[in-house]
């Protein structure tokens, strides 16, 4: 327990939280790590500087901080989970597919209560958002080959 109540794991939502939450929280997250793979800055800077510049009652905050940290403090894990299921060298993809890369094999090794299938969905639909032409459907086939390996209990028992 924290102080202000039970601890939630990551990606939970908040008392005021909700999906719609954690979405916009995804949103700001993969443009917070954008931001960390070009300027090399602080996740903690980064997330004073997002929070100090948006409007913050519809983002569930506290995840997308948990995300601004956590995934630069695991991404040799994270690299080392995705590089298997690359066709390419990692330098080779593009910087906000990176983000997303590393936000889905966060969600998928550190929030086993996120389902598999949210995690790849939200990958693609970050891609669309953010990344280059056609970038969705890579980090589509990236996300679930990952999944299979990550959540192959999971995956096995919806018949894929």
């Amino acid at each position: 327990m924290t102080e202000s109540g039970p601890e939630r794991p990551p990606g939970a939502a908040a008392a005021s939280g909700s999906n719609q939450g954690r979405v916009r929280a995804r949103r700001c997250a993969v443009q917070a790590l954008y931001q960390w793979h070009l300027a090399g800055a602080a996740p903690d800077a980064i997330i004073a500087e997002f929070l100090g510049e948006r409007e913050v009652d519809k983002i569930d905050v506290e995840y997308f901080a948990t995300l601004t940290r956590d995934i630069p403090r695991h991404e040799p894990a994270l690299r080392a989970a995705l590089l298997p299921v690359l066709d390419r060298p990692w330098e080779r993809i593009g910087p906000v597919e990176r983000s997303v890369l590393l936000l889905g094999a966060y969600e998928l090794a550190h929030c086993p209560h996120i389902p598999w299938r949210v995690v790849v969905n939200e990958g693609v639909e970050l891609c669309k958002m953010f990344g280059a032409d056609e970038a969705h459907r890579y980090v589509n086939g990236v996300l679930d080959k990952l999944a299979r390996q990550l959540r192959s209990l999971e995956v096995a028992a919806l018949g894929r």
